[in-house]
């Protein structure tokens, strides 16, 4: 018995090696691809109407490649993403039942796209609200603005990585509970210590200003919300399926 777990355990190991170095390979090939495309990318930010009047100025020396570099790890990170949550799924998958595996399958493509809808609202809606406050703050007090595009760069990717990834929250919650970990009861006993984390991540990818703020904060609550009513919605269907397979048992 002894034996057979330790090689469980080994299988499990080797298992999870293999997932890795997929997901290293993929990301090896993706960065390079990011590197190559990555110039466009910039590009293209850079014509976009939350950009317009400002000058791309370099303030060091490595401003420069730092951005390009970072652009490459965004688009490899796009690419990328879809393979880990497929080598997630392919590494639980054995302990799922089968009308869990089933089900839970559709969490690949829909993490990818909830990513990539965090991704677009912090963009088209959160960055340019941001930044016409912050430049209505500085002209407030006369100040004189003058910005490179590394501090442009480092606050879009500040704000958009991290909303993207906490839009992620409802599948991740909808899984839980699909496999029993997390119930709606649960998640309703931590709403106010999840409150609290929340406004500290909101707090710590948003400037340093109120209003800021509050525009990051609200949507992760309400994100959160959106996640306990997934969570409900989840239990509900399971059970109206369970009951559906005893009818079907009984000959109803």
């Amino acid at each position: 018995m002894k034996q057979k777990q330790e090689q469980t355990v080994i299988e499990h190991l080797e298992e999870l090696r293999k997932r890795l170095i997929i997901v290293a390979i993929t990301f090896a090939v993706s960065i390079t691809i990011g590197f190559w495309f990555a110039p466009i990318l910039l590009n293209i930010l850079k014509d976009q109407p939350s950009a317009i009047g400002v000058e791309w100025n370099l303030f060091g020396y490595t401003d420069g490649i730092m951005i390009y570099l970072k652009c490459a790890f965004i688009l490899a990170l796009l690419i990328t993403l879809p393979i880990v949550l497929l080598q997630i799924w392919l590494f639980v998958k054995p302990g799922l039942t089968e009308q869990e595996a089933k089900s839970t399958i559709t969490f690949v493509p829909t993490s990818f796209l909830l990513f990539l809808l965090g991704l677009s609202f912090s963009y088209f809606i959160l960055f340019p609200l941001m930044l016409d406050f912050l430049s209505a703050i500085n002209t407030s007090i006369g100040a004189t603005e003058t910005y490179g595009i590394n501090q442009y760069f480092n606050l879009l990717f500040n704000l958009t990585i991290p909303i993207g990834a906490v839009f992620e929250l409802p599948v991740i919650i909808l899984f839980l509970t699909n496999i029993g970990i997390v119930t709606p009861g649960k998640l309703r006993k931590i709403r106010k210590i999840a409150y609290f984390i929340l406004v500290v991540v909101g707090v710590s990818i948003s400037p340093p200003d109120f209003i800021s703020d509050f525009l990051i904060i609200i949507p992760l609550l309400l994100l959160f919300e959106v996640s306990i009513w997934v969570s409900s919605w989840s239990i509900k269907r399971q059970a109206k399926t369970l009951g559906n397979e005893v009818m079907n048992e009984k000959g109803l």
